[in-house]
């Protein structure tokens, strides 16, 4: 029975380190909980890089509204450890146990409806990105902001419907195979005015990542046993 309850209790302490990408603002304005976004219903998250919800996550909540943004728009990502906040008073892991240090990305896929559309078998491309700088992670910029984690869409994106899809990579554990943790879920946007531009290389998920691809295994501890990652960019 000691074993079992310290078990439970380890697990419970593990999941109490996630978090759930929930709301968005545009140049300020928040636009609600959980309005315009594809959620997963726990702050889980995916550990196999070619999962086949890796796109947007386990379904969950889906919002019938599609947020407008303009092309050029400051966007806000907002990250709670439940959906709603922290997930008790006082809740140290709000919004995301700070040990949980990698990067944030932000990637598009053109869409004919952001709200119906199924997020499989879509193109994606890349349109923001933070890693690590100065010894600082994205996950560190997004703690330091209560939560919100930002990014400007790019001037250049045509005007349309497209599912904004926004990841969050814990690299804590990332020295083991599967080891890296994704949070993941999807925006439903429509671009206004903005430019023409076409991506020429898109990617899918699943396909995007494999395993041992040098950004999902990794150690990030230097030798100082700082997560670091030795120095290197």
């Amino acid at each position: 029975m000691k074993f079992a309850l310290s078990t439970l209790f380890l697990t419970a302490a593990i999941a109490n380190a996630h978090t759930i990408f929930q709301r968005v603002s545009v140049n300020g304005a928040d636009q609600g909980l959980l309005t315009g976004l594809r959620a997963p219903s726990t702050n889980n998250p995916i550990y196999s890089a070619t999962d086949s919800n890796i796109a947007c996550q386990v379904p969950g909540s889906t919002s019938s509204t599609v947020i407008n943004v303009a092309a050029g728009a400051k966007i806000g990502t907002l990250w709670q450890h439940v959906i709603g906040g922290p997930q008790y008073s006082g809740d140290v892991d709000n919004p995301i146990a700070s040990s949980h240090k990698g990067p944030i990305q932000v990637y598009l896929a053109s869409v004919s409806n952001a709200a119906t559309t199924s997020s499989s078998g879509l193109k994606w491309f890349k349109v923001a990105s933070e890693g690590l700088s100065g010894g600082k992670w994205a996950v560190d910029t997004m703690i330091s902001g209560g939560g919100w984690w930002y990014f400007t869409l790019p001037t250049c994106i045509a005007p349309g419907q497209y599912l904004m899809r926004v990841e969050l990579l814990a690299l804590h554990s990332a020295y083991d195979t599967n080891g890296s943790q994704f949070y993941v879920s999807c925006a439903q946007i429509k671009v206004t005015s903005g430019g023409s531009f076409s991506p020429s290389s898109t990617v899918s998920f699943p396909g995007a990542y494999s395993a041992t691809d040098p950004g999902i295994k990794l150690n990030i501890y230097g030798t100082a046993g700082q997560p670091d990652n030795g120095g290197k960019p």
